[in-house]
Formats: structure tokens, C-alpha cells, sequence
């Protein structure tokens, strides 16, 4: 799963295998010398205008969707409110789960190593 995070700019991470790995995207060069971020953050919604920054959100979706080989596409931040249709394997996020899932990345997991485990005995050479 990727998801990508249209907000002030491009928020980006993959879920493979239950591993969350962040990435950074967003200043990848897309096109014209200009960012990922620079068309689908907030600074392309001013200058493109809803009707050109969503098209490019669906170009960009498309590209990171396979050039990444994720199986669907996860939008959301504050400006995936203004996409009206979404581009093919891709559904929308809800922002409250933003929080939920940033609260579990601190959740305590496993224990460290505390040195007073049992090590199994090194064997003795002859």
C-alpha cells in the first residue's frame, strides 16, 4: 500500500509486508525542472487552479503507483478533500486515522535486550 499525503506537500509512505517504510518522494523531479510537490502540494493547487492540480494528482498517483508496484493507493491530508474522482486502485484515507496510526508507531512492542537473559553456553573447544 502507498500512501501518498496532499497537503502542504506530498507526504509519502509504503506499507510492505506490515513494515511502514516513510519516504520522500515528494522532491523527486516531475516535470518542467519543478517537483512531485511543487504540482501536487499547495503551492500547485494556487497555480494550476482544482481543475489542472487534479489532474496531475491522478498523473502523479499513476507514475508512483508503478514505478512503487503497490497494489492500491491510500490518499489523504488536507487537500484530498478537493479530488473528486479517483484515479484506478486508489481510495480515500480518513485523516482520523492518521493519529491512530501515529500513536501506534510508539506503542512498546518487545522488550530490549536487559543483559540479564539466559545466553545459551558457548561450547568449549577440545
Amino acid at each position: 500500500m502507498l500512501f501518498l499525503g496532499l497537503g502542504a506537500g506530498l507526504g509519502s509512505a509504503m506499507i510492505v509486508d506490515g513494515i511502514l517504510e516513510p519516504m520522500e518522494l515528494a522532491h523527486l523531479p516531475y516535470r518542467n525542472g519543478k517537483t512531485y510537490e511543487d504540482y501536487v502540494g499547495i503551492r500547485g493547487l494556487k497555480r494550476l487552479g482544482k481543475k489542472n492540480w487534479r489532474r496531475h494528482v491522478a498523473d502523479v498517483v499513476e507514475r508512483l503507483k508503478n514505478a512503487l508496484e503497490a497494489e492500491y493507493v491510500v490518499l489523504g491530508g488536507g487537500n484530498a478533500r478537493h479530488i473528486k474522482d479517483l484515479p484506478p486502485d486508489t481510495r480515500m484515507g480518513d485523516n482520523r486515522n492518521a493519529f491512530v496510526g501515529g500513536s501506534r508507531l510508539w506503542e512498546k512492542r518487545t522488550q530490549p535486550f536487559g543483559g540479564n537473559e539466559k545466553k545459551p553456553a558457548a561450547k568449549r573447544r577440545r
